[in-house]
């Protein structure tokens, strides 16, 4: 009984020590991913911004319109209309990937 227990407590150390090596390696990739969570964040709380502020984002559309049709005419209207359309949709489906499910 008494090698038993020795056992169990021996293995009870090793485990306690392969999980603090698994708690430095958590905290280094904690650390090296934290930049680029920090930018989706901030992508994430802009786009949030946005859908909840249609007038301001209409606003901006025109305004894109407007200096688009100024600067390369009604070709680069269309083209830059294109991208937008692109765009919306790549963020459309992005959107409905990460929604959280109810």
């Amino acid at each position: 009984m008494g090698q038993h227990r020795l056992d169990v407590m021996q293995r009870r150390q090793a485990l306690l020590a392969k999980i603090a090596g698994q708690r430095e390696q958590i905290a280094e990739l904690g650390t090296r991913w934290q930049p680029a969570l920090r930018l989706a964040d901030g992508a994430w709380v802009a786009a949030r911004f946005m859908r909840s502020h249609p007038a301001l984002l209409a606003g901006l559309t025109v305004l894109t319109v407007l200096v688009a049709v100024r600067r390369n005419g009604l070709v680069g209207l269309v083209k830059g209309a294109r991208r937008v359309w692109k765009a919306y949709r790549y963020f459309n489906e992005f959107s409905k990937k990460i929604r959280p499910r109810l």
